[in-house]
């Protein structure tokens, strides 16, 4: 099957893909090989049931979910990203930070079938957007999150959009972490995922390995929509899908396009 399939996509491939929502109770309409809004409409539906990004794209995780052929794996690009190639992406962090954090990042995006150059950059470029000092590390006050006589982090206290539900979740739930997770809803669901106590514990995202973990996963599930806008060259869109919104994106950028030039691809 082709790396992604979505609205206006038309071939072999579609027909196929068109088979599996059928079968799995959602009607794509006519089996015709063309991705039309009543294909979209199925795939969207089957991914909402399956708990996947609901974004209309048959990338490698709904298709998997389909039982679809597996999509062609890019080749692994871990053995070419080293300590000195990593350190040329982040010019003004310290050697000695990658060279302890850098084994367990590439160790997660193993775990998480994420190896190839495009998900490896993508997940580079995060740290340096997020944390450039290539560390774990928790979020700062800022003006954006605590009012000018109000405790830490108030401003996060009843963020709905963040699952908060009040003080003190703002300062329990801050950005923390390579991904810098924020909210108790991300809390609470990568907890779920990676099966460890991040609401009762939210500093353990703080810890290396699981703040490696959580980059993997986070990125893992926004893994299609990621995967389509690399391709397209807008990193724009695939820092937004991350973020949210803008921030960090010249850092991302640059240390995105440093990693083109540096890691074979």
């Amino acid at each position: 099957m082709s790396a992604t399939l979505k609205l206006k996509s038309s071939g072999i491939d579609v027909i196929v893909l068109q088979r599996a929502p059928r079968a799995a109770g959602f009607s794509p309409g006519a089996i015709d090989g063309s991705f039309g809004p009543v294909t979209e409409a199925a795939v969207l539906a089957f991914q909402r049931r399956e708990g996947l990004a609901a974004d209309g794209i048959v990338g490698p995780n709904t298709a998997a979910a389909l039982g679809l052929a597996a999509i062609p794996s890019a080749p692994s690009a871990i053995s070419s990203v080293t300590v000195e190639i990593v350190s040329q992406m982040f010019p003004a962090t310290p050697i000695r930070n990658i060279k302890a954090n850098l084994p367990v990042v590439l160790d997660a995006l193993v775990s998480a079938k994420l190896p190839d150059r495009a998900m490896v950059l993508m997940a580079l470029g995060t740290i340096r957007a997020e944390t450039e000092s290539f560390q774990p590390i928790s979020e700062g006050q800022s003006r954006f999150n605590t009012s000018p006589s109000g405790p830490p982090f108030d401003l996060y206290d009843n963020r709905r959009d963040l699952g908060n539900t009040g003080a003190p979740d703002g300062a329990n739930f801050r950005a923390r972490g390579f991904v810098q997770l924020t909210g108790r809803a991300n809390y609470a669901r990568y907890a779920s995922t990676i099966s460890m106590d991040l609401v009762n514990n939210p500093e353990l995202a703080n810890d290396p390995q699981v703040a490696a973990t959580l980059l993997a996963r986070f990125l893992g599930d926004r893994e299609d929509r990621i995967r389509e806008a690399l391709a397209a060259n807008d990193l724009a869109t695939a820092r937004r899908l991350v973020n949210g919104g803008s921030n960090g994106l010249d850092r991302f950028t640059d240390a995105f396009n440093r990693g083109m030039q540096l890691i074979p691809a």
